[in-house]
């Protein structure tokens, strides 16, 4: 290879040609004219040219670079046209039918081009991509490749400072631009290393013709109608090259690592999509990560180099930050951990370790029988958060050791005891060892042959010719450097043990990883169940996809479930929801569990009265009398009579019963864009199009629905709106007179909970209410989602209009999750119904029921949850408003206490419904470790109604995330 060549090229500054100039080319060269707009690039001008003809792209370079080279260009760009389905620019002609100009620049030769611009947006500026899009690169670059197979051109073959054949000469050249001792070592190392592990590999390596820069700089895309990115073409071929095809796509990753939020993972999407477009070799994968260090170092040199040969080149000085960034991330893990990962992400494995033959490592005990102690997630050792103590998991152990002589933990468990809760972060929790508790100066043997060495923190280390085993809680005498035979003494337990095996003598490996790294760290550390002579490793759990895909094939699909791909929740502590993994989600949709998950007291209540007594309420025992005693002391004055039901739906259907009975009608005015239940009676008054499409054309001729009195939405706005509101009702009840039909009722939440909690415009229900007991109906006042203290500054939600309902439904966190609901009522109304025979719910009221139901009230006054609503709600909602001023996409937020909505809209203006941001805000959270949902019916509110013990931090950490997802832009 030609370094004088090679080293020239990585020196060359980009051209000076002014916009008059470029202008000036334009009309003689090509007949156009208008506007031209600079668009970056390292060692090449382009500039973006608008005309009455269209877009192009003048792509002007040095003429240092031979015609050739650019003719491969032209002549693939034609290739790809013909036999692919990628866009990619064409080539347009000059007036002269040159589709290449050798043109001068103030003395300088300079080579130019126009061609054809391809509409769309570079993704170079977005922190975050999705899953989608990083695959959505992998699969390009794939198709691009298994295009270009096929194609060959002279100009291919050509001293490129970017292939990666010239990776090592380039940086060793271009080492000392960096003037940063310590940097200048690092990047050192890494090349080297890098180096190494190719070399072996080269031979086999194929070459062919590659794009080599399908990066977030070169690859358009748009946005469809739900806000997912669309290819749009491929752009800037000027490192069409002839090399090994492998470098196609660790220049692809390389660009994906500024996007990874430190996570060199990121690319693994990419690896799985190119390899189903374009498999790739065993030995291809293997070279796939040091070619992205070795790119990474090469990336950070050149673009250290060009600004400081080309101080103005703007493009240059920015990128410099991202190049910094790749670097950064490419070398923060070991090359071995993302070997594994990449071959794991395409289901290769790394060559099987013979584990036959080993030595006992612990030969007294063979044959001895331990206790092994489960530490998982879900186990019975685990109970009211006890595993968030220090310590939990070691004090486990050495109680089971004291109990039974010998314990060991599971190698491969999701550790419980790991996870951490209000953390956007994947938590440490799958164990790569295994801890023993095991008597004091039990001796230790060499499971295989090898040298001993210290390994620091404590840690003993044998390296032998395939492993090396590293083990703590071991003191030996024998010194640093002794090698030992199969079987050969090697120390005494000291203390626990914890047993480690490990591919490679210099492999720092964790003693736990999180998830999404646990299969490659598990190739590199694999159980030492062999060595060990015990069957210590984990079972195997059934992961979130193989259980839904058992769900679906018996469980009615209608009964939807949240997200496309949910993990698999077995598990909750007070706001929080916990998978097989270990990860704790801040759980912000829960108004059902308002004490919290796994709360000690709910547990103990249940258990204690089922171990005694579950029956229906026809029997006579106390807790039904006391618990409906409870609720009629928080109900307003008058009310009397309490009814048990198991569900909201039920509690609502029978409200409509007890309306028909008492009144003698049968129509009932509902609210539209509201939702009240599933049973027949409490879906006919529902009119929610999210919760049900056909709403609105399947009601029966009984249900009359009102304008939904949005006062941010609606019809009519502000807080003076009631009056515009009220006439839809009278409206409905001059009809229902002219046809001398007589109302039943009206029902409606006195917040409006399905918009997110908007408060009704104030003396709306003084009015409505009014008027229908003028005419002989009675109000309804849904209580399910936003009654029972849940906003804070009022117990019900009637309390917020200054009304006194005929009946109070209520259901939700009145049971913390278990099956209850209630109506209050007055005695009259209540009895009406008997003249149609008597009512029964069969959970409604069991002993059970009433037990918990007062036993939530207890806590919630002990724990002061209704204190807790008003406080950290109000700054749940004043963090929430400060977004208003910091993102556009955030237009109003609507509610109180625990019960709030985040409204967002593409427009204030027109306040155009941000519908399907907010399905990406609420998949992007999720990954962020939360749990949000959208609302309303156009699905564009947050309906953030998390349980009543949601803590200050949680508030900030989901805020905080909430900024973060917004920012990144959606």
């Amino acid at each position: 290879m030609p370094l004088a060549t090679l080293i020239h090229r990585a020196s060359l500054p980009a051209p000076q040609v002014s916009e008059a100039q470029a202008l000036q080319w334009l009309h003689e060269h090509y007949g156009l004219s208008g506007t031209l707009r600079a668009l970056g690039s390292q060692q090449d001008l382009n500039y973006r040219l608008d005309s009455a003809r269209g877009r192009f792209v003048l792509k002007i370079c040095r003429g240092d670079y031979a015609l050739v080279e650019l003719q491969a260009q032209h002549a693939g760009l034609k290739y790809l046209a013909e036999h692919s389905s990628i866009r990619v620019p064409g080539v347009i002609t000059a007036n002269n039918g040159e589709d290449l100009l050798s043109l001068q620049a103030d003395g300088a030769a300079v080579h130019v081009r126009l061609l054809e611009y391809i509409d769309g947006q570079p993704l170079t500026d977005f922190n975050h991509l999705g899953h989608e899009v990083v695959a959505g690169f992998g699969r390009l670059c794939g198709e691009m490749d298994l295009a270009l197979a096929a194609f060959d051109h002279p100009g291919l073959e050509r001293t490129l400072q970017w292939d990666a054949r010239h990776a090592n000469a380039l940086i060793q050249h271009l080492l000392p631009v960096i003037t940063d001792a310590s940097q200048r070592a690092s990047i050192s190392a890494a090349a080297e290393q890098a180096e190494r592990r190719l070399q072996p590999l080269l031979d086999t390596l194929p070459v062919q013709a590659i794009h080599m820069d399908i990066t977030d700089d070169n690859v358009v895309w748009q946005r469809d109608a739900q806000r997912h990115w669309q290819l749009q073409g491929v752009i800037d071929f000027g490192d069409l090259v002839r090399t090994w095809r492998i470098t196609d796509l660790s220049v692809t990753c390389a660009a994906l690592l500024h996007h990874a939020d430190g996570d060199p993972f990121v690319i693994l999407p990419a690896v799985k999509a190119y390899h189903a477009a374009n498999p790739l070799q065993y030995e291809e994968l293997q070279a796939l990560w040091p070619l992205i260090v070795a790119r990474a170092a090469v990336l950070v040199l050149s673009g250290e180099q060009q600004v400081s040969i080309d101080p103005g080149n703007i493009y240059s000085r920015d990128n410099l930050s991202h190049e910094w960034e790749i670097f950064r991330v490419a070398t923060s893990v070991p090359l071995a951990l993302m070997e594994a990962a990449i071959l794991d992400a395409v289901g290769y494995a790394l060559p099987a370790i013979d584990s036959d033959g080993f030595a006992p490592l612990l030969p007294s005990l063979v044959g001895r029988e331990f206790a092994l102690i489960d530490l998982g997630v879900l186990s019975p050792h685990f109970e009211a958060g006890n595993w968030e103590q220090a310590g939990i998991d070691q004090r486990l152990l050495a109680e089971a050791a004291a109990a039974h002589g010998l314990a060991a933990s599971r190698y491969g468990q999701y550790r419980l005891s790991r996870t951490r809760a209000d953390s956007a972060e994947e938590p440490d929790t799958f164990a790569l060892h295994v801890e023993l508790h095991v008597p004091h100066r039990t001796a230790v043997a060499a499971p295989f042959a090898g040298v001993l060495q210290s390994a620091g923190d404590g840690a003993v280390q044998l390296n032998g010719a395939q492993l090396n085993v590293r083990l703590w809680g071991v003191t030996t005498h024998l010194p640093s450097g002794t090698a030992l035979d199969k079987g050969q003494a090697l120390g005494e337990i000291s203390g626990p043990l914890r047993v480690q095996l490990c591919r490679g003598e210099h492999l720092d490996a964790p003693l736990f990883c999180i998830p999404s790294r646990a299969p490659a760290w598990q190739a590199l550390c694999p159980s030492p169940a062999a060595l060990l002579g015990l069957a210590c490793d984990a079972e195997p759990e059934l992961d979130g996809k193989t259980v839904l895909e058992r769900r679906a094939a018996s469980f009615a699909r209608t009964q939807k479930h949240y997200y496309v791909d949910p993990p698999r929740i077995e598990r909750g502590w007070r706001n929080h929801l916990i998978d097989m993994q270990g990860r704790s989600y801040l759980d912000m949709l829960n108004n059902v569990a308002v004490l919290g998950h796994g709360h000690p007291r709910m547990a103990a209540v249940a258990a204690r009265q089922w171990s005694l007594l579950n029956t229906n309420s026809r029997f006579n025992y106390a807790a039904v009398a006391e618990f409906s005693e409870r609720l009629l002391k928080l109900a307003p004055a008058g009310m009397d009579r309490v009814f048990l039901v198991n569900s909201g739906s039920e509690a609502n259907d029978l409200a409509i019963r007890l309306a028909w009975a008492y009144s003698g009608g049968r129509d009932i005015i509902s609210v539209l864009e509201a939702y009240h239940g599933w049973t027949v009676g409490a879906d006919a008054v529902s009119t929610s199009i999210a919760d049900n499409p056909k709403a609105l054309e399947s009601r029966p001729d009984w249900v009359h629905p009102v304008t939904a009195p949005n006062t941010y939405r609606g019809e009519f706005r502000g807080p003076d709106s009631a009056p515009d509101y009220v006439r839809s009702v009278e409206h409905h009840l001059h009809k229902l007179a002219e046809h001398k039909r007589q109302l039943a009722g009206f029902i409606c939440e006195p917040v409006y909970g399905n918009a997110g909690g908007i408060s009704l415009p104030p003396g709306y229900l003084q009015q409505v209410y009014a008027l229908v007991r003028a005419q002989g109906g009675v109000c309804i006042a849904d209580e399910v989602q936003v009654g029972y203290g849940r906003m804070g500054k009022f117990f019900w939600g009637f309390e917020d209009q200054g009304v006194v309902p005929d009946i109070i439904t209520m259901a939700k966190g009145m049971g913390n999750g278990q099956p209850l609901g209630a109506v209050i009522t007055r005695r009259e109304i209540a009895e009406a119904l008997e003249a149609e025979g008597y009512f029964f719910s069969s959970a409604g009221g069991s002993p059970v029921s009433c037990q918990i139901g007062m036993a939530v009230l207890d806590v919630m006054e002990e724990e002061k949850l209704w204190e807790n609503a008003q406080a950290v709600g109000g700054h749940f909602k004043a963090r929430l408003e400060a977004l208003i001023d910091k993102h556009p996409l955030v237009g109003a937020v609507h509610g109180s206490g625990f019960y709030l909505g985040l409204e967002l809209v593409r427009n204030r203006e027109t306040l155009e419904p941000a519908t399907a941001e907010t399905a990406l805000l609420c998949d992007r959270l999720r990954e962020l470790g939360i749990f949000m949902q959208p609302t309303g019916d156009d699905l564009n509110i947050l309906k953030i109604k998390p349980p009543m013990v949601t803590s200050r931090q949680s508030v900030d950490f989901f805020v905080d995330m909430l900024d973060r997802v917004l920012t990144e832009g959606l």
